[in-house]
């Protein structure tokens, strides 16, 4: 088993780190660090609208009127609506960061890529605008793939030094200013020949062509439930081995399961029926109970179940954390790393969770997750309740169960063969 045990680590680690290191994907990764803050910020204005307790909103009807949620949906639409355009810039701040080039010029070249590319709609009075449709979940990838495009060439011109230098005596901000003067006008040219390319095919815009080629298929493969058995296995594998799972799936998943996350939030808004099963609110809030695999209920177990001094301890130290679904203190003090005994439930309790989850929500017994951007770290049945009312709540209370029933087994052979070493049988 060791020699098994140390011949997947070899083959994976590498391949691991490999992913970790990857800057596109950890500027992506960067890139929605920036817009999740401001995600949740409007979450919490559709929250205000949406609370399901008719006394609350009858009160605030009778203060603001019939058309209330209007003062409050505003700020959830400029985040959710224009959630792209943070991306843009995060990732951009990444990449220029990493290859050392001006972050701002970098900034604003990507963000005019974009509205390059963004086709411009007329009302039926003639007058012109962008479409802001195009700036929220809809133009994720689109700006995703030219942020990446616009920055490389950007620092590919600067590199081959095609640039205007100006004496040293002249102040830093009009140095940069002028010095991506030719890089700027180089990108612009290009992808303004994209866009007209793009304008002699059949799709007649970038946008097009990246949501019905790319985004509506990964999109539809990222919300299917054998996709997502899929990257539970290869998540709960990875931390088998002492890698950090989590961080390199969603740097793959998080464009995905956002986007399909934004598409309910936006339904939710409007009252019309959620489309999603599988997104991030999923994953993170049904999936990950105490952390990666659902660990909850070994915290449990640990914290109110243990005869051995060292998990007695370990439960002390990992409950706390496990309420805000933070791990580590299990996954590297009981251990799982490494743990054969200990991988087979951390593996089994994420598929039973995420299997069973998509189930009750597909039968209808459970609401879908309403899209409101929670932050990773609520506590479960608060969580539920949130983003599928009291059902939900309940429903994570099963899941504690369930957890615990599948760790409780193995746990009692860890627990006693700690035991009989404190007392020396061993």
């Amino acid at each position: 088993m060791d020699k098994f045990l140390e011949a997947v680590e070899n083959k994976l680690a590498p391949l691991a780190q490999k992913l970790d290191r990857n800057r596109y994907l950890t500027a992506i990764k960067d890139g929605f660090f920036v817009v999740m803050p401001l995600l949740i910020i409007g979450s919490v204005f559709l929250l205000i609208t949406q609370l399901p307790f008719q006394p609350y909103l009858d009160f605030m009807e009778s203060i603001f009127g019939k058309e209330w949620t209007s003062y409050f949906l505003t700020v959830n639409t400029m985040t959710m609506n224009i959630m792209t355009l943070f991306v843009i810039l995060g990732i951009s701040r990444s990449l220029a960061k990493e290859y050392k080039i001006d972050i701002v010029g970098s900034q604003a070249v990507s963000l005019l890529a974009f509205f390059i590319l963004t086709p411009v709609m007329k009302d039926t009075a003639g007058a012109e605008g962008l479409p802001i449709a195009n700036f929220g979940a809809a133009g994720l990838f689109i700006g995703m793939i030219v942020t990446v495009l616009s920055v490389e060439l950007f620092r590919l011109v600067i590199k081959r030094g095609w640039v205007i230098k100006m004496p040293e005596s002249v102040p830093p901000n009009v140095a940069n200013s002028f010095s991506a003067l030719i890089p700027g006008f180089i990108v612009v040219v290009i992808v303004n020949l994209i866009r007209i390319g793009f304008l002699l095919t059949p799709f007649e815009t970038a946008h097009n062509f990246v949501f019905e080629i790319l985004q509506k298929p990964l999109l539809s493969l990222g919300s299917s439930l054998p996709a997502l058995i899929v990257l539970i296995l290869f998540e709960a594998t990875l931390w088998a081995f002492g890698i950090h799972g989590s961080n390199i799936m969603l740097a793959v998943m998080t464009p995905i399961w956002t986007a399909l996350a934004v598409e309910n939030a936006e339904a939710f808004a409007r009252g019309d029926v959620l489309p999603n099963i599988v997104n991030m609110q999923f994953y993170s809030n049904y999936i990950k109970l105490g952390g990666a695999s659902g660990t909850i209920g070994l915290a449990i177990a640990c914290m109110f179940f243990a005869k051995s001094s060292q998990f007695k301890v370990l439960g002390k130290l990992s409950f706390g954390p496990a309420i805000f679904n933070i791990n580590e203190p299990l996954i590297f003090g009981m251990p799982i790393v490494l743990n054969p005994i200990m991988l087979i439930p951390f593996v089994l309790c994420p598929l039973v969770l995420g299997i069973l989850t998509y189930a009750v929500m597909a039968l209808g017994i459970v609401p879908l997750t309403n899209g409101l951007q929670l932050p990773w770290t609520m506590p479960p049945i608060f969580s539920g309740f949130i983003l599928s009312g009291w059902r939900g709540a309940v429903f994570q209370v099963v899941e504690i169960f369930i957890s615990f029933f599948i760790f409780f087994p193995f746990f009692k052979v860890e627990d006693q063969k700690a035991l009989k070493v404190e007392k020396g049988v061993m």
